[in-house]
């Protein structure tokens, strides 16, 4: 109850708690005193004392709480509302510390507090400034840079709605009535192909794209989109949204087709007309220039359609909905072999052969894979009932296959796949539709897509005199070698590996990892200690070649390494092999730890890590990779205490290095 009280109420009711246990005691004392004196002729004397000394301790206790109030308690609840002031308020003045001069040293430390808040907040407010104009200023360049994009791209919602477009979308979709932010994409695309790329790629879980066709609603343009989720940390939606690029190809595709058919045409007739030639020399050249014609014809047949690598069960799934929901019953029976195609293009033409057979009688439709090769997979499209014939094939096959595939027929598909439909028998009663599709490619190892970006660089400014640059402002490529022993005249190297430092960040992307053939046998002790066995090697690129490539992505960039005399060593004797130098300066973290530990401290790349608070993958540490991360992490961490150091620049570090030179001719 007494904390909901004013501090300066709470110090008056303890002193006159004070005044009235003083006067209490007082009081009981003389009663005592009395009684034990026992005359009665006493009695007044002890009521006046009784009485002056009440009054003593009353006045006492008074004067005590005016003087405790008007030089502690008023002055705390002055101090208390100026901090609270300057905490929630926009004052910034200092505190007084005459309002506290009988308070020691609270009144200073206040106004101290005051200050560093003050202080503070104006450094954070600068801080928020400096970043909020730096976001401002690199989204206006991102805003430059997606503008002058060629390509038309479109940011959407998991809904399909437009989170951003570019200003080519505009001309690419030509309903410049339908677009704007917020509004759907079905105004101004088919969204056949799109839901069914997105719900493939969203069920798949996968970081990769799926290159597809699409066609606008208004002209029935025909554009090549290249779609691609958008998984984005601490987004508040399950389902990703997504990115669409966007390239009008309906001319070009056009103008493939065309040309296509025209050369399959004369390839045809040519071929045929041989027969009627008489034997001799030029229908020897003939037949020959007919023949590679053809041969080089059939690489490029697929390569001006885009296409995606689809799994066969996918393709499978996607025919039998669409069928479904027009009455007809398909049982696919396929796996995951990935085939390159163009998934909605074929599932449409599958899908109209498959209603076109329906119509004339056909029933259990099943599709899967008849037979696969190294290299192409049959697709087969069976069914109960009679084969169509010949003719009506080709019609099926000729009939546009919009509004899909607005302007194009089964036979463009079939044509930009390299591939045709034949018929065969499947079994009792049963025919078949195959076509044969090319398998996809392994998909690459790595990142799939990687954006690198630092417009800070734009305004940095190199001196010429490389020795008075900033630490921070440099390019640097920390490396690290693995070696077939530990002398640099008789052993080589068998893996070099590196990464770029830019504007004090660790490019992680922009890394160099290579093993090397030593062009000598790997002793058993050193493969022991970094694993890289003879096996390993013998299919790897020299020595000569590998530092080629090295030094020139080391190319303008200062050189790190941890015991850096060491590693280069083995890069300097191989310069006039390569016919280049590595003249470019030189820093040793081990010189780094030493200028700022002290020579006596441990100064292993191990050490090093454990006072920064770097930890190093059991598995990647003695590789080549994994200890260049290790020392990148350490010296950019190193940076700012070298510049704590005095050291701001180059030149300086360098200069200190001479003072711990002994450390490295000890080390080696």
């Amino acid at each position: 109850m007494l904390t909901r009280l004013s501090l300066r109420l709470r110090i008056f009711l303890f002193f006159a708690l004070l005044a009235l246990g003083g006067s209490s005691l007082v009081i009981a004392g003389l009663i005592i005193g009395y009684i034990r004196l026992g005359e009665a002729h006493a009695l007044s004397a002890f009521v006046i004392a009784g009485l002056v000394a009440v009054f003593a301790i009353g006045g006492l206790t008074t004067w005590i709480w005016v003087l405790f109030d008007e030089h502690v308690a008023r002055p705390v609840e002055r101090l208390s509302a100026d901090l609270r002031a300057r905490a929630h308020s926009d004052v910034d003045q200092g505190i007084d510390p005459a309002i506290g001069r009988y308070l020691g040293d609270l009144a200073p430390a206040a106004d101290a507090v005051a200050a560093n808040l003050t202080a503070t907040r104006n450094a954070m407010a600068m801080a928020v400034g400096r970043e909020t104009a730096r976001l401002r200023s690199e989204k206006t360049r991102l805003e430059a840079l997606l503008a002058e994009i060629p390509d038309g791209v479109l940011f959407c919602t998991p809904t399909h709605g437009i989170a951003l477009y570019n200003s080519q979308c505009r001309e690419i979709l030509g309903n410049a009535e339908a677009l704007g932010l917020g509004r759907p994409v079905a105004g101004l695309l088919k969204m056949g192909p799109i839901r069914q790329a997105y719900g493939r790629l969203v069920e798949r879980a996968t970081d990769e794209g799926s290159d597809i066709l699409v066609t606008t609603r208004e002209g029935a343009r025909l554009l090549e989109a290249r779609l691609r989720l958008l998984r984005l940390e601490g987004q508040e939606t399950e389902d990703p949204g997504y990115v669409l690029t966007l390239r009008d190809v309906t001319a070009g595709l056009r103008v493939h087709a065309e040309r296509a058919h025209l050369l399959n045409r004369l390839v045809a007739g040519v071929t045929s007309l041989l027969g009627d030639l008489p034997e001799g020399d030029a229908k020897t050249a003939l037949a020959a220039l007919t023949q590679e014609t053809a041969a080089r014809k059939s690489a490029t047949d697929t390569q001006w359609w885009p296409m995606e690598a689809l799994g066969a069960s996918d393709l499978g799934a996607a025919l039998g909905a669409r069928l479904d929901r027009k009455g007809v019953v398909l049982t696919p029976d396929l796996d995951q072999t990935r085939l390159r195609c163009d998934g909605f293009a074929i599932t449409r033409m599958l899908e109209r052969l498959a209603l076109c057979w329906a119509e004339i009688g056909a029933t259990s439709l099943r599709l899967t894979l008849a037979s696969q090769t190294s290299d192409a997979a049959i697709l087969s499209l069976e069914a109960q009932g009679d084969a169509p014939a010949a003719d009506r094939l080709d019609q099926w096959l000729a009939t546009p296959l919009s509004p899909g595939v607005s302007g194009f027929s089964g036979a463009d598909v079939l044509l930009s796949h390299g591939t045709h439909v034949t018929t065969e028998p499947a079994g009792p009663g049963r025919h078949a539709l195959r076509l044969s599709l090319p398998l996809a490619e392994p998909r690459p190892v790595g990142p799939s897509r990687v954006v690198m970006y630092d417009f800070e660089l734009l305004n940095a400014a190199i001196p010429e005199n490389l020795a008075a640059a900033p630490l921070k402002s440099l390019s640097y490529v920390i490396f690290d070698t693995e070696t077939t022993g530990l002398n640099p005249a008789q052993d080589e190297m068998c893996q070099i590996a590196a990464l770029r430092l830019v504007n004090g960040k660790i490019l992680h992307s922009e890394r160099f990892d290579m093993l090397v053939n030593p062009g000598r046998h790997i002793p058993a002790a050193a493969s022991a200690v970094h694993h890289i066995t003879n096996d390993m090697v013998a299919g790897a690129p020299p020595v000569t070649e590998a530092l080629a490539r090295f030094h020139a992505f080391a190319a303008g960039a200062v050189l790190v390494a941890h015991n850096a005399p060491f590693d280069m060593s083995f890069l300097r004797r191989r310069e006039a092999a390569i016919g280049a130098r590595f003249d470019q300066p030189i820093l040793d973290t081990v010189l780094c730890s030493a200028i700022l530990y002290g020579q006596s401290a441990e100064h292993t790349l191990d050490a090093l890590c454990a006072r920064l608070h770097i930890r190093i993958p059991d598995a990647a540490r003695h590789t080549a990779i994994g200890d260049a991360i290790a020392t990148a992490e350490a010296f950019r961490k190193m940076i700012p205490m070298l510049e704590a150091a005095e050291l701001p620049n180059l030149g300086a570090v360098i200069k200190a290095f001479d003072r711990h030179s002994r450390l490295i001719e000890h080390l080696n």
